[in-house]
């Protein structure tokens, strides 16, 4: 199967089957019948891209219901650490975050269920993500984290003194304060 667990029940990283000869090679990043099978049936209706330089940090982002968005992230150029953040009152892993390195080179990407905070950092040169929503974006609906809230004390994986954040991203409020109606 294409499509590994993680801590967290409904975030998935989704490693396609890559097919490689002396031309270069191939992959699908996206079929529809392959994610039915795995049970997901988002349809995505918006496909989003940026272009970042090390140690910019974006996010945590999401929107609220009646605006929720799932997230297909993946690395078209360069490396990130991709985090989601469990956001869902009442969910077990409340307030629980999952981190996955995603890279042109490894070709994975995650699936950021709708009830979770997204956000990355940049750790190479550059990197450029793409990203497929399932929810068109609704700037009413924003909702977001600080990227350094100390309860959920995220391992960007780089000197947080050398964090190029957006002066939006440094002035969303913490998680114990921020704008949430996700039930589990």
């Amino acid at each position: 199967m294409p499509f590994v667990t993680t801590e967290i029940q409904g975030v998935l990283i989704f490693e396609p089957a890559v097919y490689k000869d002396d031309r270069g090679h191939f992959f699908e990043t996206y079929n529809e019948q392959t994610f039915h099978k795995e049970g997901i049936t988002n349809r995505f209706v918006q496909d989003n891209q940026s272009f970042s330089k090390f140690g910019v940090i974006r996010g945590l982002h999401y929107q609220l219901d009646p605006h929720p968005q799932t997230k297909l992230v993946r690395v078209l150029q360069g490396r990130i650490l991709d985090v989601a953040v469990d956001i869902r009152q009442g969910s077990p892993t409340f307030g629980k975050y999952v981190s996955v390195e995603l890279s042109a080179d490894n070709k994975r990407q995650l699936l950021v269920p709708r009830g979770f905070a997204h956000g990355f950092s940049v750790l190479s040169d550059t990197a450029e993500v793409s990203y497929k929503c399932d929810g068109l974006y609704d700037k009413a609906s924003e909702g977001g984290i600080r990227f350094d809230d100390p309860q959920l004390n995220i391992d960007w994986q780089l000197p947080l003194d050398k964090a190029i954040v957006s002066s939006k991203d440094k002035d969303l409020p913490l998680f114990a304060e921020c704008r949430n109606n996700f039930k589990f």
